[in-house]
């Protein structure tokens, strides 16, 4: 398993991670996820401001959600042998 890393170490360059996170429910969740600015949001479109910022993942395949995760990893270092 691929050693996780506190969040502040992780790229805030738009680039995808994987990252851990407790949900509403307390459970614990590894998703892929993103680290938008608010210039990158306002890039995209859409009425946005500073409290937007952060990490986004998508909860499900049509739902996006601004997360708070702990930690991280690479999201290209997969488990091989499980």
């Amino acid at each position: 398993m691929a050693a996780r890393k506190p969040i502040e170490t992780a790229p805030k360059d738009g680039s995808k991670v994987a990252v851990y996170w407790q949900d509403s429910d307390g459970v614990m969740n590894e998703s892929i996820a993103q680290y938008r600015s608010l210039a990158r949001l306002k890039a995209a479109g859409g009425d946005w401001d500073e409290s937007d910022a952060g990490w986004w993942a998508y909860t499900d395949s049509h739902t996006q959600k601004k997360i708070e995760p702990t930690s991280w990893r690479p999201a290209s270092e997969d488990d091989d042998d499980q």
